[in-house]
């Protein structure tokens, strides 16, 4: 479980996050959705340390990383994978490369122990046949299942994946959905995700944090989501016809289900 408490932060005179307390719950999905400038990328960045708020708190099972020492926080953020939005491969490496990279930098184990560890980790996520292929060679949503298998090939305890369906077709955004779902059930991962992709609110919601304007507007699962009564909420997640309808049928399968 992480859990962020008042946490503020400012750039100069422009406050980006002002108060936000939230929680991410282990062995979930957790989304962070919101507009561009919602203060989303920056809440992301201060949960792994890449920023450090002005004030607040933001603690890992009861640990508060912003007062740990340099030998604590290298340890938590080797307990840390990251899905990057591009992808972030090393173009030169083959794929089975890509994914031993982090065994190479951060284990000790040894080369027979690391190929089966990539090997396990590239079967979960479909690839058994791309291990000698490099990023050029293989499709958009070949490259995010590789970066994928780099992210969990550690076994990390948390996972942060940032618009993990940014600019596949919807087809294979399922995909990638469905793989994260799986893969936070099955290693009893604490996921977060940050996405502007409303498929995936609906899919795989298990616990939402939606922003405003740098501060926590809603908080919920992807069922409160169908009965919320904030104004900006719905307008956010429903602006479109096709989710308009979605949230209609839902209410009603929801209406049957309570009548049962």
């Amino acid at each position: 479980m992480i859990q962020v408490a008042d946490i503020k932060k400012a750039f100069g005179d422009k406050t980006i996050l002002d108060g936000i307390s939230a929680t991410m719950e282990a062995g979930k999905c957790n989304l962070i959705i919101g507009t561009s400038g919602s203060g989303k990328t920056v809440l992301t960045k201060c949960m792994v340390g890449l920023f450090t708020p002005d004030s607040g708190s933001i603690q890992y099972d009861g640990a508060d990383m912003l007062t740990m020492d340099d030998k604590e926080k290298k340890q938590l953020r080797q307990q840390i994978g990251m899905l990057f939005q591009g992808n972030a491969l090393f173009d030169s490496m083959t794929v089975e490369q890509n994914v031993l990279f982090p065994l190479d930098m951060f284990t000790q184990m040894t080369q027979v122990e690391k190929k089966k560890r990539a090997n396990e980790v590239l079967e979960r996520v479909n690839l058994t046949d791309a291990h000698k292929k490099y990023p050029a060679e293989i499709s958009g949503g070949m490259k995010k299942r590789v970066g994928l298998a780099r992210s969990i090939v550690l076994n990390p305890k948390y996972l942060f994946c940032d618009e993990p369906n940014s600019g596949l077709d919807p087809q294979t955004s399922l995909v990638i959905d469905k793989l994260i779902k799986e893969i936070t059930a099955e290693y009893k991962i604490t996921t977060i995700v940050v996405t502007h992709d409303m498929n995936s609110v609906m899919e795989i919601g298990d616990h939402i944090v939606y922003l405003y304007q740098g501060r926590k507007q809603w908080e919920g699962s992807n069922k409160d989501i169908i009965f919320s009564k904030d104004e900006l909420l719905n307008n956010f997640i429903f602006a479109s016809e096709f989710l308009q309808d979605a949230k209609e049928m839902r209410m009603i399968e929801a209406g049957k289900d309570h009548r049962r």
